[in-house]
């Protein structure tokens, strides 16, 4: 079972593939990870998912964030309808799951990643790496190009788009909760409260959409997040999603005893 302390350690060094069309996004930019994406034209079905999903304003904020990113080339290699149907309203939890299993917090950078190395998802469960002949794949989908700097992150391309597990445990739902507060506290004591409130939003979404909740533990997640339509200010954001976190991460803990 993974253990999130585990993500700090991993030191290895990948070899980059660096494609002619990225050259221009290595190094320092001013582009978010939505507007170098946009930039490329290759990106165009993961950005249309993101909007759906309601995840764009949580992918251009302050971050830092890792994206790995299907190209529309991967995406056409799902079966047929399966798109058009992920892009309706009635299936955006479960989309909001496939697209935050694709994203991990914090810049992870192709020197971080080493053969079995696994990564805690802003979905909860981890994705795996492995090494291969030309550099690495993850989750079976291979890395064409890494390490595309943006301004609030890091981009890696990748040729197939990665699927979940089907729900999340009540173990696996505490695990990701620690983990985004572990992330969110030195965000936020270092200033960063709207980078804080979103690693938050993102991960009380995919608890709402995919975790092994009960009730009055989605009511607390959902009070939280219809405060945020309506607080202005980034820290009251980030406090009433810590303290719905919290709230949530208790009861868990409770009724394992």
């Amino acid at each position: 079972m993974l253990n999130y302390k585990k993500l700090s350690v991993l030191t290895l060094v990948v070899i980059a593939l660096a494609l002619p069309v990225w050259a221009g996004h290595h190094g320092h930019t001013k582009d978010n990870i939505v507007e170098t994406a946009a930039s490329t034209g290759q990106f165009e079905t993961l950005l249309a998912a993101a909007t759906a999903a309601g995840l764009v304003d949580a992918l251009s904020g302050e971050g830092p964030l890792t994206v790995f990113a299907p190209t529309d080339e991967a995406f056409s290699t799902l079966p047929a309808g399966t798109i058009a149907s992920l892009l309706e309203e009635e299936n955006r939890d479960k989309l909001v799951r496939i697209l935050t299993f694709h994203v991990v917090a914090g810049q992870v950078g192709s020197d971080a990643l080493s053969d079995n190395a696994s990564l805690e998802t802003l979905a909860g469960p981890a994705i795996s790496f492995t090494q291969t002949e030309g550099g690495f794949s993850v989750e079976g989908a291979s890395i064409l190009t890494t390490d595309i700097a943006a301004s609030n992150g890091i981009v890696h391309v990748i040729d197939r788009v990665m699927l979940p597990p089907a729900q999340m445990s009540r173990v696996d739902a505490e695990r990701m909760i620690m983990a985004a507060i572990d992330k969110g506290v030195p965000m936020f004591n270092h200033g960063n409260h709207k980078g804080t409130a979103q690693i938050y939003s993102m991960t009380a979404q995919t608890l709402m959409s995919s975790a092994q909740l009960m009730q009055p533990e989605r009511d607390r997640l959902q009070q939280a997040m219809s405060q945020m339509t309506t607080e202005n200010s980034a820290t009251e954001k980030a406090w009433a999603l810590r303290h719905a976190l919290d709230d949530v991460m208790t009861s868990i803990r409770h009724s394992q005893i």
